[in-house]
């Protein structure tokens, strides 16, 4: 295993591997979105939220227990995500698919890379501008998140499903919840049939989407991994790049791009 950290250059087995690799999955997790100020789970709470367990915000159990709170919650994340911009990483994998086949899966439940470019994201986790019944699983069309009202971090009563009068709850993938079915079936195939897998920004704890890096390293796939902190994928990458997706992937792209 090779550790380094881009300074000055890449090695030149990794080199040979980002100008050959031809359909690469680029997986991506908090830490992806970070440089663009979306708070991760494990980042300190501002205000009100700082009382609570992220669990406990992210759980049906604590949805039935107190919607106001974790709806008002999930507004809040949703303002924040609203106000966002993709930052430097976002932007050179869009940029790198426009010249190789590239496909991102992220567990992460912001629209970000596809405001920066990439058309072909899967969301394992969902989307947190997706909305649904809690009740009957109908869709809700959210408004426009209320930047003032969630900035304050008061609890908000979620709105009623127009079918069923059931509570519309936010439509990401809540701990105990099994991941949809299509999209996770499609990760597997990508990381099994993939020339290079790269991990990035994700700490390898969350299962079962931290087990998609086995089933690529089962299948032969060279494992790059970008994160600024040792994880729990250090043992299985063959490279450990030491830094953040927005000072690292432009000089990566850069590099691909030149075979």
């Amino acid at each position: 295993m090779d550790t380094f950290d881009l300074h000055p250059d890449l090695v030149p087995a990794f080199h040979a591997i980002l100008r050959k690799a031809r359909r690469i999955v680029v997986f991506t997790g908090a830490g992806a979105s970070a440089e663009s100020g979306i708070p991760t789970f494990r980042d300190a709470q501002v205000g009100l939220w700082h009382r609570f367990r992220p669990q406990d915000l992210a759980t049906p159990e604590g949805f039935l227990r107190d919607p106001a709170l974790v709806y008002g919650w999930y507004e809040w994340r949703r303002a924040k995500v609203a106000a966002a911009e993709p930052n430097a990483g976002h932007r050179a994998i869009a940029a790198w698919a426009q010249t190789r086949d590239v496909t991102v899966i992220t567990q992460n439940v912001d629209d970000l890379h596809e405001r920066a470019g990439s058309s072909r994201v899967i969301h394992l986790h969902g989307s947190i501008f997706a909305a649904r019944c809690f009740d009957c699983g109908a869709a809700y069309k959210l408004p426009p998140p209320s930047v003032d009202a969630a900035g304050t971090g008061e609890a908000m009563d979620p709105p009623r499903c127009a079918a069923c009068n059931g509570l519309i709850r936010p439509g990401v993938v809540w701990f105990n919840e099994n991941l949809p079915q299509r999209e996770w079936a499609k990760a597997e195939e990508l990381c099994r049939t993939a020339d290079l897998l790269l991990c990035i920004g994700t700490s390898g704890l969350v299962y079962p989407a931290a087990g998609l890096p086995q089933v690529a390293a089962q299948a032969g796939a060279p494992i790059a991994q970008i994160n600024p902190e040792a994880t729990d994928l250090d043992a299985l990458a063959d490279f450990n790049i030491r830094g953040t997706a927005g000072k690292i992937m432009p000089r990566l792209v850069a590099a691909a791009m030149q075979g």
